[in-house]
């Protein structure tokens, strides 16, 4: 089953059981690749569904540290659902632990020495994380390595 279709279904399951979160988190997914297929004119394959859908993950975290500045607890614990709901689509993330191995691997492979080949080593490694890892995550560690 393709990820468009598991989207469809589970935006079905979501409306019979009333999961009004899921279904809004759906629903803003589907609109997402929505616009993307009419912008380009072409039907989008599943790295660029993964795409979107890492996209709006990276936007609801960045949500939930504003919501938390406002001390807005309501609108926190909703979107982390969101964020949950959305992780399911992805595949599975990355530890910090596995994120440091590749990094490693990364730096030895591009002969990084200092913060001046930090944009070699993210260009090198984020095709390898696509989807699996969040890119300030990443960009954390390969700076904690560089110094």
């Amino acid at each position: 089953m393709s990820l468009k279709d598991k989207l469809m279904e589970d935006l079905k399951d979501s409306m019979r059981n009333k999961d009004t979160v899921k279904k809004n988190t759906i629903t803003m997914v589907r609109a997402a690749i929505k616009q993307r297929e009419v912008d380009e004119r072409k039907e989008l394959d599943e790295e660029d569904i993964l795409d979107i859908i890492s996209k709006q993950v990276k936007e609801r975290n960045n949500a939930i540290e504003e919501f938390e500045k406002g001390d807005r607890q309501d609108l926190v614990d909703t979107t982390k659902k969101e964020v949950e709901i959305l992780l399911g689509y992805l595949p599975e993330q990355l530890t910090e632990e596995e994120i440091e191995e590749l990094v490693q691997e990364t730096i030895e492979e591009v002969n990084a020495k200092s913060m001046k080949d930090m944009g070699a080593v993210m260009q090198s490694i984020m095709p390898k994380v696509k989807g699996k890892a969040d890119g300030k995550t990443v960009n954390k560690i390969v700076r904690q390595k560089l110094q």
